[in-house]
């Protein structure tokens, strides 16, 4: 008996609801109604002493039917049946309610936990309210039941970062009664047994009294939330609805609860991190894989170069639990190499992100050399030397001869030419460029680049690869700078060029910053290597035409030694704590380049300055996308949210473009091809889309 989601069968006395909802469980409409009729069931039914919730998949569900939420949001309606009412009717139960929980039991999956009774769970199981990771609260009494069950101070934590806790933590917070030695179904329902033996009746949450607090902890909790969580709003309203829970009613609570859910789900916000969450899914979809492609484990890696992108890489390796071969020629740049890893790991316990048995076993998969031995056993090999191209393709020769027949060989380069490198070797099909971001070990993306030769199976390997090390891939074309890089530099172009034309450097990053980036462009290049910019820069600037307008003020702090942090000084001079400070040197710098340049000078506001950096990124994306670089505008998106710090809650450059609209964009990108220079001529693709009322979110190849 029940519907297509949910069933409902009876056992000796017990009402087994199961809720089975591939292949997440996510919580739709008719999962609600299913479980509201199995209820009510249970509940009329004298044979029934105790009801068992439980999902048959690896999660017991892993929240909200993310459609029907965006269904909704476009539609100006609360999703759904109402969840208050219906989890009221299973909290006011008659008979014990048992929440069964395995793997992830998340969002509107634990607001249904936290309305019935008692609460189990498997030990790999994670619980938690992530919807503030979709601009989004609880929206199913999860505000008002949890600070209730738990405190206020851990209940304000689960709400407003959305980080699921695991089993054992959940035990400790009180959030769940037990943790089961094992998942079997047969464990559960013995436990409820047990319960029952015992005696044990209802308890509803909500009757619970709040523990005495400190109420401080609200304003602390709001100053970490903007702090950690900058520019979004979801977290202070999900902040906002447990302090409601403190000083209202539970019905009082729910109702601002709701009030505030439906405000979040109408956000732009909202939509703009839930098209982000769907990006990276949409990310793995690539057009040309079979099914049936040989997906081969790598089983063992290599990484060339000991260099910061190199150790990365080899970490990232060992924490997936691949055991990885790291060379270098010079064996003083293996010890400086090995010495970072370990001071890397050292880090991380004094944290409490590892412990140091962890470390110790991560580190051990790590194992030095300075010549080639080893890297025969390796599935892929990394090359991560200096960005040069004749090392480049010298060190592929190399590997070619030193790889078995098979393995893949990858570059870490973010800027050079794949295909020049697979044409040294005798294996072009197994070549590939794997553009880690830095930190390798943290930074969640990876440019996958395929090569005009790169066998299907190869890119499927690396795909595989990239999720095992938990990152966030995105398949893009061969060109100078691929996806990410290629923006980047117009992106810092414009912000060097509105300083020549009169903005001044911090005003420059702080209208960025304002608009949510995690830094300002020429805080960024500070960062990353003045030297660094600067190859790249010489790189884009050959293949500009003739008489193109170049900026001129990093050149000049280039051949000064100003090279950014690495130096003390940049764009800014930095205090040893790395604090930036605004430099006199610098301004007349700038000042004096303006009189040679003959510019005329004016002010500029935070919208003007954020349009000609931000629009540059746009037009860009479009010519990625009309070239085929990029296989999909979402595709883009994913690349500036992880791997350059675009604030998600704007979606990425092309979504904040297509929520503008094209007319507007395309009209300003008109006035700077006017006001600054030809290089600002929009793309072709822009002007399509505007023609046939599209979006560049709607453009896919």
């Amino acid at each position: 008996m029940g519907n297509d989601v949910v069933s409902f069968r009876r056992d000796d006395g017990i009402a087994l609801i199961r809720i089975d909802h591939p292949p997440v469980n996510a919580f739709s409409h008719q999962v609600w109604q299913g479980i509201a009729w199995a209820i009510e069931q249970a509940g009329g039914d004298s044979s029934i002493h105790a009801v068992l919730v439980s999902a048959p998949g690896a999660h017991f569900s892993a929240g909200a039917d993310l459609a029907e939420l965006e269904r909704a949001a476009a539609q100006g309606e609360t999703p759904g049946p109402d969840l208050h009412a219906l989890l009221g009717r299973i909290e006011d139960c008659g008979k014990p309610v048992v929440c069964a929980i395995r793997g992830a039991c998340l969002g509107e999956g634990l607001e249904l936990a936290l309305a019935a009774h008692y609460r189990i769970a498997a030990p790999g199981a994670r619980l938690g309210l992530p919807q503030v990771r979709l601009g989004l609260i609880p929206a199913a009494g999860g505000t008002q039941r949890l600070p209730r069950l738990i405190g206020v101070e851990a209940a304000l934590e689960l709400c407003w970062r959305g980080e699921p806790v695991d089993a054992e933590t959940a035990l400790r917070l009180g959030l769940i009664d037990a943790v089961l030695p094992g998942e079997s179904a047969a464990e559960a329902l013995a436990w409820l047994r047990g319960l029952l033996a015992r005696g044990a009746g209802t308890r509803r949450t909500r009757d619970r009294v709040i523990a005495p607090f400190d109420p401080a902890v609200f304003e602390a909790a709001r100053g970490a939330a903007e702090r950690a969580m900058r520019g979004q709003a979801a977290p202070l309203k999900a902040i906002d609805a447990v302090e409601a829970a403190t000083r209202l009613t539970f019905e009082e609570g729910l109702r601002l609860e709701a009030e505030l859910a439906r405000a979040c789900l109408a956000s732009g916000q909202s939509r703009a991190l839930i098209y982000a969450f769907r990006s990276e899914r949409a990310a793995r979809k690539i057009p040309g894989l079979a099914g049936d492609a040989l997906w081969r484990e790598i089983r063992r890696a290599a990484v060339v170069g000991a260099g910061t992108m190199g150790g990365g890489i080899a970490m990232a390796f060992a924490n997936a639990g691949i055991p990885v071969v790291i060379r270098d020629a010079s064996s003083e740049a293996l010890e400086r190499g090995m010495a970072t890893i370990r001071n890397n790991y050292s880090i991380s316990v004094r944290r409490g992100r590892l412990s140091s048995l962890e470390a110790e076993k991560r580190l051990a998969l790590i194992q030095p050399r300075t010549d080639y031995s080893g890297f025969e056993e390796a599935g892929i090999i990394v090359e991560a030397v200096f960005e040069d191209l004749e090392l480049k393709k010298k060190v592929f020769a190399e590997l070619d001869e030193a790889a078995r027949p098979g393995a893949i060989l990858a570059s870490n380069t973010s800027s050079l030419d794949i295909d020049q490198m697979a044409a040294v070797t005798r294996r072009p099909d197994r070549v590939l460029g794997l553009h880690f971001f830095n930190p390798a070990h943290v930074m969640r993306l990876v440019e996958i680049v395929r090569g005009a030769a790169t066998a299907p199976e190869t890119l499927a390997v690396a795909v595989a690869l990239a999720r095992r090390l938990g990152k966030v891939a995105v398949v893009v074309g061969n060109c100078l700078g691929f996806v990410g890089n290629r923006m980047f530099e117009q992106y810092r172009r414009e912000a060097q060029l509105l300083v020549e034309e009169g903005a001044w450097p911090r005003e420059v990053d702080e209208a960025l910053r304002d608009f949510g980036m995690a830094m300002g462009p020429l805080a960024t290049g500070d960062l990353v290597g003045l030297d660094v910019a600067y190859r790249i820069r010489k790189l884009f600037e050959a293949r500009m035409p003739p008489g193109a307008r170049r900026p001129l003020i990093e050149d000049r702090l280039y051949a000064m030694g100003r090279l950014g942090q690495k130096t003390g000084a940049g764009w800014y001079r930095y205090s040893p704590a790395r604090v930036a400070e605004d430099d006199p040197e610098v301004e007349r710098l700038i000042e004096e380049i303006r009189r040679e340049a003959g510019l005329s000078l004016r002010p500029f506001t935070p919208q003007e300055i954020v349009e000609r950096t931000v629009f540059a990124l746009v037009n860009e994306g479009a010519r990625i996308l009309e070239e085929g670089i990029a296989l999909r505008a979402s595709d883009i998106d994913v690349v500036w949210l992880n791997g350059f710090g675009f604030p998600a809650w704007r979606g990425g450059p092309l979504w904040y473009a297509s929520s503008l609209g094209l007319p507007y964009v395309i009209e300003r990108i008109a006035e700077f091809e006017r006001t600054v220079g030809p290089h600002w001529a929009p793309a072709p693709l822009l002007g399509k889309l505007a023609r046939q009322g599209r979006t560049l979110i709607d453009w896919q190849r």
